[in-house]
Protein backbone atom coordinates (compact mmCIF):
# COMPACT_ATOMS: atom_id res chain seq x y z
CA UNK A 1 0.00 0.00 0.00
CA UNK A 2 3.18 2.42 0.79
CA UNK A 3 3.38 4.83 -1.88
CA UNK A 4 -0.06 5.57 -3.21
CA UNK A 5 -3.04 7.80 -3.10
CA UNK A 6 -5.93 6.05 -3.72
CA UNK A 7 -10.14 6.88 -2.94
CA UNK A 8 -10.04 4.39 -0.06
CA UNK A 9 -12.70 2.07 1.60
CA UNK A 10 -11.30 1.44 5.68
CA UNK A 11 -10.26 -1.31 4.85
CA UNK A 12 -7.56 -0.19 3.03
CA UNK A 13 -6.79 1.30 6.22
CA UNK A 14 -3.46 -0.09 8.10
CA UNK A 15 -3.70 -1.19 11.62
CA UNK A 16 -0.64 0.72 12.69
CA UNK A 17 1.63 4.04 11.04
CA UNK A 18 4.37 5.82 12.21
CA UNK A 19 3.12 9.26 11.13
CA UNK A 20 -0.59 9.67 10.75
CA UNK A 21 -1.40 13.21 9.58
CA UNK A 22 -5.08 14.61 9.27
CA UNK A 23 -5.17 16.38 6.02
CA UNK A 24 -3.55 16.60 2.31
CA UNK A 25 -3.30 20.05 1.92
CA UNK A 26 -0.32 21.49 1.03
CA UNK A 27 1.33 21.52 4.71
CA UNK A 28 0.37 17.78 5.13
CA UNK A 29 1.44 16.50 2.30
CA UNK A 30 4.67 18.36 2.42
CA UNK A 31 5.21 17.01 6.02
CA UNK A 32 4.60 13.56 5.05
CA UNK A 33 7.35 14.41 1.87
CA UNK A 34 9.74 15.32 3.76
CA UNK A 35 9.28 12.19 6.40
CA UNK A 36 9.49 9.97 3.53
CA UNK A 37 12.82 11.49 2.41
CA UNK A 38 14.41 11.21 5.83
CA UNK A 39 12.83 7.27 5.79
CA UNK A 40 9.99 7.80 7.76
CA UNK A 41 6.59 5.98 6.78
CA UNK A 42 3.26 8.25 6.83
CA UNK A 43 -0.08 8.06 6.01
CA UNK A 44 -1.84 11.11 4.73
CA UNK A 45 -6.14 11.11 5.35
CA UNK A 46 -7.55 13.31 3.18
CA UNK A 47 -11.84 14.26 2.93
CA UNK A 48 -11.56 15.31 -0.81
CA UNK A 49 -11.11 12.66 -3.17
CA UNK A 50 -9.97 15.54 -6.06
CA UNK A 51 -8.89 19.08 -6.52
CA UNK A 52 -10.98 21.94 -7.03
CA UNK A 53 -9.14 23.80 -10.14
CA UNK A 54 -11.65 26.14 -10.29
CA UNK A 55 -10.67 27.79 -6.47
CA UNK A 56 -6.91 28.56 -6.90
CA UNK A 57 -6.68 30.10 -3.79
CA UNK A 58 -2.51 30.64 -2.86
CA UNK A 59 -0.77 31.46 -6.02
CA UNK A 60 2.49 32.82 -4.27
CA UNK A 61 5.44 30.63 -3.48
CA UNK A 62 7.90 32.51 -1.81
CA UNK A 63 11.97 31.35 -2.57
CA UNK A 64 12.01 29.73 1.32
CA UNK A 65 9.45 27.43 -0.15
CA UNK A 66 10.89 26.92 -3.38
CA UNK A 67 13.89 26.46 -1.18
CA UNK A 68 12.10 23.63 0.68
CA UNK A 69 10.85 21.69 -2.31
CA UNK A 70 14.47 21.72 -3.54
CA UNK A 71 15.57 20.10 -0.55
CA UNK A 72 12.95 17.36 -1.27
CA UNK A 73 13.84 16.99 -5.15
CA UNK A 74 10.64 19.27 -6.18
CA UNK A 75 11.27 22.61 -7.53
CA UNK A 76 11.79 22.03 -10.96
CA UNK A 77 8.48 19.79 -11.06
CA UNK A 78 7.03 22.69 -9.77
CA UNK A 79 8.57 25.14 -12.13
CA UNK A 80 7.80 22.90 -15.01
CA UNK A 81 3.69 22.23 -14.03
CA UNK A 82 3.12 26.24 -13.26
CA UNK A 83 1.61 27.62 -15.73
CA UNK A 84 2.80 31.17 -15.65
CA UNK A 85 6.30 31.40 -16.67
CA UNK A 86 8.79 33.48 -13.97
CA UNK A 87 10.04 34.68 -17.37
CA UNK A 88 6.69 36.80 -18.48
CA UNK A 89 6.70 38.82 -15.67
CA UNK A 90 7.96 39.73 -12.46
CA UNK A 91 6.24 43.21 -11.21
CA UNK A 92 3.47 44.40 -9.33
CA UNK A 93 2.21 47.41 -10.91
CA UNK A 94 -0.76 50.02 -9.34
CA UNK A 95 -3.22 51.53 -12.09
CA UNK A 96 -6.38 53.52 -12.30
CA UNK A 97 -7.58 50.94 -14.60
CA UNK A 98 -5.89 47.95 -16.87
CA UNK A 99 -6.44 50.38 -19.83
CA UNK A 100 -5.97 53.65 -17.86
CA UNK A 101 -2.78 54.62 -16.12
CA UNK A 102 0.32 53.63 -14.50
CA UNK A 103 0.77 54.60 -10.91
CA UNK A 104 3.55 52.90 -8.97
CA UNK A 105 5.22 49.05 -9.43
CA UNK A 106 6.66 47.23 -7.18
CA UNK A 107 9.80 45.04 -8.94
CA UNK A 108 10.74 41.57 -8.43
CA UNK A 109 7.48 40.96 -6.02
CA UNK A 110 7.69 37.87 -4.16
CA UNK A 111 11.66 36.84 -5.49
CA UNK A 112 10.53 36.61 -8.90
CA UNK A 113 13.65 36.94 -10.52
CA UNK A 114 14.42 35.17 -13.87
CA UNK A 115 17.89 33.35 -13.92
CA UNK A 116 19.70 32.58 -10.93
CA UNK A 117 18.62 33.93 -7.73
CA UNK A 118 21.14 35.01 -4.89
CA UNK A 119 19.28 34.97 -1.38
CA UNK A 120 18.74 31.42 -1.83
CA UNK A 121 19.35 29.01 -4.36
CA UNK A 122 15.50 29.15 -5.62
CA UNK A 123 13.61 32.49 -6.75
CA UNK A 124 9.68 32.59 -6.12
CA UNK A 125 7.19 30.87 -8.91
CA UNK A 126 3.47 32.00 -9.03
CA UNK A 127 1.38 28.77 -9.48
CA UNK A 128 -1.98 28.20 -8.16
CA UNK A 129 -2.59 25.87 -5.19
CA UNK A 130 -3.98 23.24 -7.27
CA UNK A 131 -1.46 22.66 -9.79
CA UNK A 132 1.20 22.73 -5.94
CA UNK A 133 -0.92 20.05 -4.69
CA UNK A 134 -1.22 18.12 -7.70
CA UNK A 135 2.56 17.98 -7.86
CA UNK A 136 2.80 17.21 -4.60
CA UNK A 137 0.17 14.41 -4.69
CA UNK A 138 2.35 13.06 -7.83
CA UNK A 139 5.35 12.61 -5.41
CA UNK A 140 3.44 11.17 -2.74
CA UNK A 141 2.25 8.28 -5.24
CA UNK A 142 5.54 7.82 -6.56
CA UNK A 143 6.95 7.64 -2.47
CA UNK A 144 8.44 4.34 -1.00
CA UNK A 145 7.21 5.64 2.30
CA UNK A 146 3.99 7.80 1.92
CA UNK A 147 0.91 7.02 0.97
CA UNK A 148 -2.45 9.45 1.47
CA UNK A 149 -6.32 8.02 1.39
CA UNK A 150 -9.05 10.13 0.19
CA UNK A 151 -12.10 10.18 0.99
CA UNK A 152 -11.75 9.76 4.37
CA UNK A 153 -11.67 12.03 6.87
CA UNK A 154 -10.10 11.28 11.08
CA UNK A 155 -12.76 11.60 13.49
CA UNK A 156 -11.12 11.30 17.00
CA UNK A 157 -7.80 10.41 18.62
CA UNK A 158 -7.09 9.51 22.47
CA UNK A 159 -3.72 9.17 24.26
CA UNK A 160 -2.60 5.53 23.95
CA UNK A 161 0.58 3.62 25.58
CA UNK A 162 3.80 4.99 22.58
CA UNK A 163 0.94 6.95 20.41
CA UNK A 164 -2.53 7.64 20.04
CA UNK A 165 -5.31 5.64 19.21
CA UNK A 166 -7.04 7.77 15.83
CA UNK A 167 -10.38 6.61 14.59
CA UNK A 168 -11.00 7.34 11.26
CA UNK A 169 -14.21 7.18 8.96
CA UNK A 170 -15.85 6.86 5.43
CA UNK A 171 -18.50 8.94 4.16
CA UNK A 172 -21.16 7.06 5.75
CA UNK A 173 -19.73 7.35 9.24
CA UNK A 174 -18.12 3.74 9.50
CA UNK A 175 -15.18 3.79 11.78
CA UNK A 176 -11.49 1.79 11.98
CA UNK A 177 -8.36 2.47 14.42
CA UNK A 178 -5.99 3.40 14.04
CA UNK A 179 -2.23 3.19 16.25
CA UNK A 180 0.19 5.87 15.65
CA UNK A 181 3.24 7.04 17.21
CA UNK A 182 2.84 11.05 15.91
CA UNK A 183 -0.39 12.50 14.77
CA UNK A 184 -0.29 15.39 12.91
CA UNK A 185 -3.13 18.21 12.67
CA UNK A 186 -2.87 19.46 8.96
CA UNK A 187 -6.28 19.60 8.37
CA UNK A 188 -7.45 23.00 8.22
CA UNK A 189 -9.01 26.21 9.52
CA UNK A 190 -11.74 23.91 11.17
CA UNK A 191 -8.85 21.35 12.56
CA UNK A 192 -10.79 18.16 14.03
CA UNK A 193 -7.05 17.43 15.60
CA UNK A 194 -7.10 21.40 17.25
CA UNK A 195 -10.41 20.83 18.39
CA UNK A 196 -9.64 17.28 20.27
CA UNK A 197 -6.65 19.36 21.80
CA UNK A 198 -9.05 21.61 23.26
CA UNK A 199 -7.34 24.18 21.34
CA UNK A 200 -9.06 27.55 20.13
CA UNK A 201 -7.87 29.96 17.71
CA UNK A 202 -7.50 33.53 19.16
CA UNK A 203 -7.80 36.76 16.66
CA UNK A 204 -10.08 38.14 15.11
CA UNK A 205 -11.61 39.14 10.67
CA UNK A 206 -11.22 41.65 9.00
CA UNK A 207 -14.46 44.01 9.01
CA UNK A 208 -15.18 43.63 5.21
CA UNK A 209 -14.81 40.45 2.73
CA UNK A 210 -13.54 40.21 -0.86
CA UNK A 211 -14.80 38.01 -3.91
CA UNK A 212 -12.40 35.82 -5.85
CA UNK A 213 -13.43 35.19 -9.65
CA UNK A 214 -12.14 33.03 -11.74
CA UNK A 215 -12.57 33.81 -15.73
CA UNK A 216 -12.05 33.29 -19.14
CA UNK A 217 -11.34 36.21 -21.73
CA UNK A 218 -10.00 36.04 -25.27
CA UNK A 219 -9.76 39.87 -25.49
CA UNK A 220 -8.77 41.42 -22.30
CA UNK A 221 -5.03 40.27 -23.00
CA UNK A 222 -4.65 42.80 -26.33
CA UNK A 223 -6.87 44.88 -24.25
CA UNK A 224 -4.85 45.80 -21.29
CA UNK A 225 -2.38 48.46 -22.44
CA UNK A 226 0.24 48.33 -19.31
CA UNK A 227 3.30 45.76 -19.64
CA UNK A 228 3.04 42.97 -18.30
CA UNK A 229 2.35 42.60 -14.69
CA UNK A 230 2.18 39.59 -12.22
CA UNK A 231 -0.63 41.71 -10.23
CA UNK A 232 -2.15 44.18 -11.68
CA UNK A 233 -4.09 46.18 -8.52
CA UNK A 234 -6.82 48.80 -9.70
CA UNK A 235 -7.46 51.37 -7.63
CA UNK A 236 -11.15 52.25 -9.51
CA UNK A 237 -13.87 54.82 -7.82
CA UNK A 238 -15.94 52.10 -8.85
CA UNK A 239 -14.59 48.99 -8.40
CA UNK A 240 -11.32 48.47 -6.58
CA UNK A 241 -9.30 45.23 -6.01
CA UNK A 242 -6.85 42.57 -8.48
CA UNK A 243 -6.01 41.34 -11.70
CA UNK A 244 -3.46 38.54 -12.98
CA UNK A 245 -3.37 35.87 -15.48
CA UNK A 246 -3.51 32.18 -13.86
CA UNK A 247 -1.93 30.78 -17.59
CA UNK A 248 -0.33 32.14 -20.78
CA UNK A 249 -3.61 31.20 -22.80
CA UNK A 250 -7.30 32.72 -21.14
CA UNK A 251 -7.48 32.43 -17.70
CA UNK A 252 -7.70 35.02 -15.39
CA UNK A 253 -8.34 35.59 -11.97
CA UNK A 254 -9.68 38.64 -9.88
CA UNK A 255 -10.54 39.56 -7.06
CA UNK A 256 -12.72 42.23 -6.02
CA UNK A 257 -11.40 44.30 -2.48
CA UNK A 258 -13.89 45.55 0.13
CA UNK A 259 -17.32 43.88 -0.47
CA UNK A 260 -19.57 44.01 2.50
CA UNK A 261 -20.35 40.50 3.91
CA UNK A 262 -24.14 41.04 4.77
CA UNK A 263 -24.27 41.13 0.79
CA UNK A 264 -24.29 37.97 -0.80
CA UNK A 265 -22.31 36.95 -3.82
CA UNK A 266 -25.74 36.05 -5.57
CA UNK A 267 -26.02 40.25 -5.51
CA UNK A 268 -22.72 40.87 -7.13
CA UNK A 269 -22.44 40.93 -11.13
CA UNK A 270 -18.54 39.25 -11.69
CA UNK A 271 -18.71 40.23 -15.57
CA UNK A 272 -19.38 43.72 -14.34
CA UNK A 273 -16.90 44.02 -11.94
CA UNK A 274 -14.49 42.67 -14.01
CA UNK A 275 -15.18 45.24 -16.91
CA UNK A 276 -14.79 47.71 -14.52
CA UNK A 277 -11.33 46.72 -13.39
CA UNK A 278 -9.89 46.85 -16.84
CA UNK A 279 -11.90 49.83 -18.26
CA UNK A 280 -12.95 48.34 -21.30
CA UNK A 281 -16.18 45.77 -22.44
CA UNK A 282 -13.93 43.29 -22.70
CA UNK A 283 -15.57 39.31 -23.26
CA UNK A 284 -15.26 37.48 -19.00
CA UNK A 285 -17.03 34.09 -19.20
CA UNK A 286 -16.96 33.25 -15.73
CA UNK A 287 -15.75 29.95 -13.82
CA UNK A 288 -16.18 30.76 -10.55
CA UNK A 289 -16.68 33.05 -7.74
CA UNK A 290 -15.29 32.61 -4.28
CA UNK A 291 -16.42 34.83 -1.35
CA UNK A 292 -14.01 34.88 1.42
CA UNK A 293 -12.92 37.54 4.63
CA UNK A 294 -9.57 37.28 5.90
CA UNK A 295 -8.89 36.15 9.26
CA UNK A 296 -6.29 36.77 11.41
CA UNK A 297 -5.85 33.81 13.87
CA UNK A 298 -3.18 31.99 16.16
CA UNK A 299 -3.32 28.96 18.23
CA UNK A 300 -2.42 29.43 21.82
CA UNK A 301 -0.51 26.47 22.10
CA UNK A 302 0.56 24.12 18.68
CA UNK A 303 0.28 20.79 20.68
CA UNK A 304 3.00 18.19 22.49
CA UNK A 305 3.26 15.01 23.86
CA UNK A 306 2.89 13.30 19.86
CA UNK A 307 -0.16 15.65 18.45
CA UNK A 308 1.40 18.87 16.63
CA UNK A 309 -0.51 21.24 14.38
CA UNK A 310 0.74 22.26 11.15
CA UNK A 311 -0.17 24.89 9.05
CA UNK A 312 -4.03 26.56 8.82
CA UNK A 313 -4.84 24.37 12.24
CA UNK A 314 -2.73 26.20 13.77
CA UNK A 315 -2.55 29.84 12.52
CA UNK A 316 -4.89 31.69 9.29
CA UNK A 317 -2.78 34.45 8.12
CA UNK A 318 -4.62 37.44 5.87
CA UNK A 319 -3.60 36.69 1.82
CA UNK A 320 -2.40 39.95 1.20
CA UNK A 321 1.94 39.02 0.72
CA UNK A 322 0.68 35.32 -0.08
CA UNK A 323 2.11 34.26 3.03
CA UNK A 324 -0.25 32.01 4.62
CA UNK A 325 0.46 28.90 2.40
CA UNK A 326 4.33 29.66 2.73
CA UNK A 327 4.13 29.73 6.68
CA UNK A 328 2.64 26.62 6.26
CA UNK A 329 5.41 24.95 4.33
CA UNK A 330 7.98 26.08 7.20
CA UNK A 331 5.97 24.76 9.79
CA UNK A 332 6.32 21.11 8.35
CA UNK A 333 9.34 21.67 7.43
CA UNK A 334 10.50 22.30 11.22
CA UNK A 335 8.02 19.37 12.45
CA UNK A 336 9.54 16.49 9.67
CA UNK A 337 12.94 16.36 11.06
CA UNK A 338 11.99 16.42 14.62
CA UNK A 339 9.48 13.60 14.07
CA UNK A 340 12.06 11.95 12.04
CA UNK A 341 15.05 12.02 15.02
CA UNK A 342 12.43 10.83 17.40
CA UNK A 343 11.74 7.49 15.20
CA UNK A 344 15.44 7.59 14.81
CA UNK A 345 16.21 7.58 18.61
CA UNK A 346 18.39 10.49 18.56
CA UNK A 347 16.00 13.05 19.84
CA UNK A 348 16.48 14.81 22.69
CA UNK A 349 13.62 15.19 25.51
CA UNK A 350 13.51 18.46 24.39
CA UNK A 351 13.70 18.39 20.76
CA UNK A 352 9.83 17.86 19.77
CA UNK A 353 8.66 20.80 22.56
CA UNK A 354 10.75 23.14 20.76
CA UNK A 355 8.54 22.79 17.18
CA UNK A 356 5.85 25.54 18.90
CA UNK A 357 7.86 27.63 20.24
CA UNK A 358 10.31 27.95 17.05
CA UNK A 359 7.21 28.41 14.76
CA UNK A 360 4.02 30.05 16.41
CA UNK A 361 6.33 33.63 16.75
CA UNK A 362 6.89 33.44 13.03
CA UNK A 363 2.97 32.91 12.67
CA UNK A 364 2.26 35.83 14.83
CA UNK A 365 4.98 37.96 13.17
CA UNK A 366 3.63 37.36 9.47
CA UNK A 367 0.37 37.67 10.42
CA UNK A 368 0.87 40.98 12.38
CA UNK A 369 2.19 42.58 9.07
CA UNK A 370 -0.21 40.78 6.85
CA UNK A 371 -3.11 42.34 8.69
CA UNK A 372 -1.04 46.03 8.44
CA UNK A 373 -0.94 45.48 4.55
CA UNK A 374 -5.11 44.56 5.07
CA UNK A 375 -5.51 48.20 5.96
CA UNK A 376 -4.59 49.60 2.97
CA UNK A 377 -5.84 47.72 0.42
CA UNK A 378 -6.84 48.98 -3.55
CA UNK A 379 -10.06 51.19 -2.37
CA UNK A 380 -8.03 52.94 0.38
CA UNK A 381 -6.25 54.64 -2.63
CA UNK A 382 -9.47 55.01 -5.06
CA UNK A 383 -9.52 58.52 -6.53
CA UNK A 384 -11.69 59.30 -9.65
CA UNK A 385 -8.94 62.09 -10.39
CA UNK A 386 -6.24 59.37 -11.19
CA UNK A 387 -7.66 59.03 -14.42
CA UNK A 388 -7.79 63.32 -15.24
CA UNK A 389 -5.25 64.78 -17.58
CA UNK A 390 -3.80 67.83 -16.69
CA UNK A 391 -2.28 69.22 -13.28
CA UNK A 392 -5.21 67.80 -11.10
CA UNK A 393 -4.38 64.43 -12.39
CA UNK A 394 -0.76 64.79 -12.09
CA UNK A 395 -1.10 65.79 -8.41
CA UNK A 396 -3.49 62.68 -7.50
CA UNK A 397 -1.06 60.49 -9.38
CA UNK A 398 1.93 61.90 -7.72
CA UNK A 399 -0.13 61.23 -4.22
CA UNK A 400 -1.38 58.32 -4.58
CA UNK A 401 2.84 57.01 -5.98
CA UNK A 402 3.83 58.23 -2.63
CA UNK A 403 0.61 56.46 -0.18
CA UNK A 404 1.97 53.73 -2.09
CA UNK A 405 4.98 53.51 -0.52
CA UNK A 406 3.14 51.91 2.47
CA UNK A 407 3.02 48.47 0.55
CA UNK A 408 6.05 47.65 0.07
CA UNK A 409 6.46 45.20 2.43
CA UNK A 410 3.61 43.79 0.71
CA UNK A 411 5.86 42.88 -2.47
CA UNK A 412 9.37 43.44 -1.11
CA UNK A 413 8.86 41.05 2.13
CA UNK A 414 12.34 39.42 2.07
CA UNK A 415 12.95 40.23 5.79
CA UNK A 416 9.81 38.19 6.25
CA UNK A 417 10.50 35.11 3.78
CA UNK A 418 14.02 35.02 5.07
CA UNK A 419 14.95 37.27 8.07
CA UNK A 420 12.71 35.08 10.69
CA UNK A 421 15.16 33.60 13.49
CA UNK A 422 14.30 31.00 15.96
CA UNK A 423 16.96 32.44 18.17
CA UNK A 424 14.56 32.05 21.30
CA UNK A 425 14.71 28.54 20.87
CA UNK A 426 16.38 26.37 23.74
CA UNK A 427 17.81 24.40 20.98
CA UNK A 428 20.20 27.43 19.96
CA UNK A 429 23.04 28.34 21.40
CA UNK A 430 24.13 32.09 21.61
CA UNK A 431 27.21 33.60 20.67
CA UNK A 432 26.95 36.97 22.74
CA UNK A 433 26.10 38.90 19.66
CA UNK A 434 23.20 41.01 19.20
CA UNK A 435 20.45 39.46 17.21
CA UNK A 436 19.94 40.91 14.21
CA UNK A 437 16.78 43.02 14.05
CA UNK A 438 13.81 42.12 12.64
CA UNK A 439 12.56 44.17 9.55
CA UNK A 440 9.60 43.06 6.87
CA UNK A 441 11.53 44.31 3.86
CA UNK A 442 15.28 44.02 4.61
CA UNK A 443 17.10 40.94 5.13
CA UNK A 444 20.65 40.81 6.09
CA UNK A 445 22.36 37.42 5.72
CA UNK A 446 23.53 36.52 8.86
CA UNK A 447 24.74 33.74 10.82
CA UNK A 448 23.62 34.61 14.08
CA UNK A 449 23.01 31.21 16.10
CA UNK A 450 19.00 30.70 15.01
CA UNK A 451 19.10 32.67 11.65
CA UNK A 452 18.97 30.80 8.58
CA UNK A 453 22.33 29.74 7.25
CA UNK A 454 23.38 32.54 4.68
CA UNK A 455 23.31 31.43 1.22
CA UNK A 456 26.25 31.50 -1.07
CA UNK A 457 27.17 30.03 -4.62
CA UNK A 458 30.13 28.01 -4.38
CA UNK A 459 33.11 28.09 -6.92
CA UNK A 460 31.86 25.42 -8.59
CA UNK A 461 28.25 27.03 -9.01
CA UNK A 462 26.85 24.57 -6.58
CA UNK A 463 24.55 26.03 -3.92
CA UNK A 464 25.71 26.39 -0.28
CA UNK A 465 22.70 24.50 0.77
CA UNK A 466 23.40 21.60 -1.84
CA UNK A 467 26.30 20.42 0.30
CA UNK A 468 24.53 20.12 3.36
CA UNK A 469 24.24 16.92 4.70
CA UNK A 470 20.52 14.69 6.02
CA UNK A 471 21.39 15.51 9.27
CA UNK A 472 23.39 18.35 11.19
CA UNK A 473 25.99 19.27 8.71
CA UNK A 474 29.23 21.36 10.55
CA UNK A 475 30.85 23.80 8.21
CA UNK A 476 34.20 24.87 8.65
CA UNK A 477 35.99 27.53 6.72
CA UNK A 478 38.50 25.77 4.76
CA UNK A 479 41.18 28.86 5.71
CA UNK A 480 41.00 28.72 9.41
CA UNK A 481 42.55 25.27 9.39
CA UNK A 482 46.29 25.61 9.26
CA UNK A 483 46.04 22.27 7.16
CA UNK A 484 44.42 20.51 8.80
CA UNK A 485 41.30 18.01 7.76
CA UNK A 486 38.35 19.40 9.07
CA UNK A 487 37.13 15.86 10.52
CA UNK A 488 40.41 15.95 12.01
CA UNK A 489 40.32 19.55 13.86
CA UNK A 490 36.67 19.05 14.82
CA UNK A 491 37.10 15.24 16.15
CA UNK A 492 35.13 16.20 19.26
CA UNK A 493 31.90 16.85 17.05
CA UNK A 494 32.26 13.47 15.51
CA UNK A 495 32.76 11.67 19.05
CA UNK A 496 30.54 13.66 20.72
CA UNK A 497 27.71 11.05 19.93
CA UNK A 498 29.58 7.63 20.82
CA UNK A 499 28.23 6.02 23.41
CA UNK A 500 25.33 8.16 23.10
CA UNK A 501 22.47 8.69 20.73
CA UNK A 502 23.86 9.04 17.43
CA UNK A 503 23.07 12.34 16.29
CA UNK A 504 23.66 12.13 12.58
CA UNK A 505 26.45 15.00 11.67
CA UNK A 506 28.33 15.63 8.38
CA UNK A 507 31.82 17.56 8.97
CA UNK A 508 32.86 19.86 5.51
CA UNK A 509 35.37 21.69 4.95
CA UNK A 510 34.42 24.84 2.25
CA UNK A 511 36.55 27.52 0.47
CA UNK A 512 35.39 30.91 -0.64
CA UNK A 513 32.42 31.67 -2.18
CA UNK A 514 32.10 32.41 -6.01
CA UNK A 515 32.17 35.80 -5.20
CA UNK A 516 35.85 35.26 -3.68
CA UNK A 517 34.50 35.92 -0.09
CA UNK A 518 35.95 33.13 2.90
CA UNK A 519 33.14 31.58 4.67
CA UNK A 520 34.64 33.40 7.64
CA UNK A 521 33.56 36.12 6.57
CA UNK A 522 30.20 35.63 5.30
CA UNK A 523 29.81 33.44 9.21
CA UNK A 524 31.86 35.77 11.17
CA UNK A 525 33.25 33.19 12.41
CA UNK A 526 35.66 29.78 11.41
CA UNK A 527 32.40 27.36 11.62
CA UNK A 528 28.72 27.10 12.19
CA UNK A 529 26.18 23.97 13.04
CA UNK A 530 23.55 24.00 10.48
CA UNK A 531 20.35 21.80 11.70
CA UNK A 532 18.55 19.56 9.08
CA UNK A 533 16.04 22.67 8.29
CA UNK A 534 19.08 25.06 6.97
CA UNK A 535 19.09 26.80 10.55
CA UNK A 536 22.46 28.02 11.97
CA UNK A 537 22.81 26.21 15.79
CA UNK A 538 26.05 27.67 16.54
CA UNK A 539 28.91 29.16 15.56
CA UNK A 540 32.59 29.59 16.72
CA UNK A 541 36.00 28.39 16.34
CA UNK A 542 36.13 25.80 18.99
CA UNK A 543 35.96 21.98 18.49
CA UNK A 544 34.71 21.38 21.96
CA UNK A 545 32.30 24.17 21.93
CA UNK A 546 30.72 22.40 18.67
CA UNK A 547 30.28 19.27 20.39
CA UNK A 548 28.40 20.72 23.18
CA UNK A 549 26.16 22.62 20.78
CA UNK A 550 25.10 19.63 18.68
CA UNK A 551 23.93 18.06 21.76
CA UNK A 552 21.82 20.69 22.86
CA UNK A 553 20.97 20.90 19.56
CA UNK A 554 19.12 17.65 19.23
CA UNK A 555 17.55 18.45 22.30
CA UNK A 556 19.62 16.85 24.56
CA UNK A 557 21.80 18.11 27.46
CA UNK A 558 20.05 21.90 27.55
CA UNK A 559 21.79 23.81 30.42
CA UNK A 560 19.28 25.72 33.10
CA UNK A 561 19.81 28.85 31.40
CA UNK A 562 18.72 27.67 27.93
CA UNK A 563 15.73 26.22 29.56
CA UNK A 564 14.60 29.46 31.61
CA UNK A 565 15.24 30.81 28.38
CA UNK A 566 12.42 28.93 26.90
CA UNK A 567 10.00 28.79 30.00
CA UNK A 568 10.22 33.22 29.43
CA UNK A 569 9.48 33.12 25.51
CA UNK A 570 6.67 30.53 26.38
CA UNK A 571 5.33 33.12 28.64
CA UNK A 572 5.13 35.67 26.38
CA UNK A 573 3.93 33.67 23.80
CA UNK A 574 0.74 32.51 25.60
CA UNK A 575 0.45 35.95 26.86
Amino acid sequence: MMGAIQDARLHDVPDEIPVLISGGGPSGLFLALDLAQRGIRSLVIEPRTSLDQDRPRAKTTNARTMTHLRRIGLASALRNAAPLPVEFAQDVIFCSSLTGREIRRFSNAFQLVAGRYGPQPEGGQQVPQPVLESVLREAVAASAHATMLTGLRVESFAAAPHGQHVTVVDAAGQGRTVRSRFLAGADGGSSTVRRGLGIRLEGGSAALSNVSILFRSKDLADTISLDPAVQYWVLGPGTAGMVGRMDMDQTWWAIIQGVDGSAGAEDLDPVALVRSLVGADVDVDVVATDPWTARMLLAPSYGGDGVFLVGDAAHQNPPWGGHGFNTCIGDAANLAWKIAAAMDGWAGPELLDSYGLERRPVAERTITDAAANGKALAYHFADPALEHEGAEGDAARVSAHDALGVKQSEFDSLGLVLGYSYSGSPLVVPDGSPVPAEDPIRYTPSASPGALLPHAWLEDGTSIYDVLGPGFTLLVDAGSLAGATAKDAYAPVVAATAGGPDVPVTVLALGPGSNGIPMAELWAADAVLVRPDQHVAWRGSSAEAAAHALSIAAGWNVPASLKAKEAAHADAVIS
